[in-house]
């Protein structure tokens, strides 16, 4: 597709057969599963649901190219111009999101905002580690009461010790967070509003892919 780079670092929600969510990716993907008629496109509108398959959404597309452009981001071709979507939902897929976010760097990053959890400075994610806060050398495990951002500086200066032994303090102590940490959104406006509904009653653990 041509002149469509400032749109594609846009995300779509993806939902299962029964309307919970599973996951966000992005355009290209979404695109994807609707010109193979995998998915369709969900829009919510003062809490009713109306689902439109590729051929209709192309068809609502024009619609709104004519009459309120401004209300969507546009993937243009050569020959047509397509609405992003917002939300998909998969027409043979009703797994349930497993419970909990996933341990990863990424989510463990974004749960501490990139802050170094014994200076409390920010850094770029080129400069942060992961600190195991109870070494494994003394059985420490890889969990989200065990793994903390830490920068290369105070990481060095901690060592194989805990944080106690080290004579330092943990800024927050680290836990499970209830939701993806990754997902930052404002769902209060703009874009992503729609989203709200499904993930205010969802699990939040939907995954960035």
């Amino acid at each position: 597709m041509s002149g469509t780079y400032s749109v594609l670092g846009n995300h779509v929600l993806v939902l299962n057969k029964h309307y919970m969510a599973i996951r966000i990716i992005n355009i290209k993907r979404a695109m994807m599963l609707l010109c193979k008629e995998l998915a369709e496109v969900v829009v919510c509108d003062d809490g009713y649901y109306s689902n439109y398959n590729f051929s209709s959404w192309l068809e609502v597309s024009q619609y709104h190219q004519q009459f309120s452009p401004e209300e969507h981001d546009w993937l243009h071709t050569v020959k047509i111009s397509v609405a992003v979507p917002r939300i998909v939902r998969l027409l043979f897929y009703d797994r349930l999101p497993k419970g909990g976010a996933k341990l990863n760097r990424r989510n463990i990053f974004a749960r501490d905002n990139n802050h170094c959890q014994y200076c409390g400075r920010k850094f770029k994610t080129s400069e942060l580690t992961l600190d195991h806060v109870v070494p494994r050398s003394l059985g420490g495990r890889a969990s989200w009461e065990n793994l903390v951002c830490a920068c290369v500086k105070c990481n060095n200066r901690k060592g194989g010790r805990t944080p106690h032994q080290a004579n330092m303090k943990l800024i927050n102590p680290p836990s499970q967070p209830n939701r993806c940490p990754t997902i930052e959104l404002d769902f209060n406006q703009g874009k992503y509003s729609s989203w709200k509904q499904f993930l205010d009653h969802a699990y939040w653990t939907v995954e960035l892919k």
